[in-house]
């Protein structure tokens, strides 16, 4: 199992070791110990399981207010997406700073997100399954969105007319938001 840092520090990309022969492939999503000998000790407590039908649907961007913030580990195991994290510590040298990556069934990469960042991904095939890990159990009340296209972040998300929630579309923008993350104190 690797782990490669990204533009936004403490965002993550992992990949574990698959093995493969004539029957298939094989490989370790997650593993404690795996994970503490590259130096991630997240305690996760509930996995999580998404599906949307249609290509160019936007989940997000999601997070919990602290207490209950959510460090969060992804994977697609069906078709791909583009994930992305966005840094909403306020404070931060990275605040309002997003990096996305692919991650699809083929690949089998997984992103890691710690607390303070939102999250979303674009489906980029039809029959999209996303798997993940979270440290935090679901909690409604502190349960919030930030605007996908909020002009402030500037997501590239190379589509016109995605397909949302109207959770998602009603979201705030970023400087409108309740967000209590500050960087080195909460998260």
């Amino acid at each position: 199992m690797t782990k490669e840092k990204t533009s936004l520090e403490g965002v993550y990309i992992i990949t574990p070791q698959v093995f493969g022969d004539h029957r298939g492939w094989f490989c370790e999503t997650y593993s404690a110990q795996k994970f503490h000998e590259i130096g991630i000790d997240t305690v996760f407590v509930q996995d999580n399981q998404s599906y949307s039908k249609e290509k160019n649907t936007i989940r997000g961007l999601h997070f919990q207010l602290a207490p209950k913030a959510q460090t969060k580990l992804l994977r697609c195991t069906r078709g791909k997406i583009l994930d992305v994290a966005v840094d909403i510590r306020k404070g931060s040298k990275q605040f309002g700073k997003w990096v996305a990556v692919e991650l699809s069934a083929e690949n089998k990469k997984m992103i890691y997100i710690p607390k303070g960042f939102a999250h979303a991904f674009l489906t980029l095939s039809e029959d999209v399954e996303v798997q993940y890990k979270v440290d935090q159990y679901y909690s409604p009340e502190h349960d919030r969105s930030i605007l996908f296209s909020d002009p402030a972040i500037g997501i590239d998300w190379g589509i016109e007319n995605p397909i949302l929630s109207e959770k998602d579309l009603k979201a705030p923008l970023l400087s409108e938001s309740d967000v209590n993350y500050i960087f080195g104190e909460n998260c």
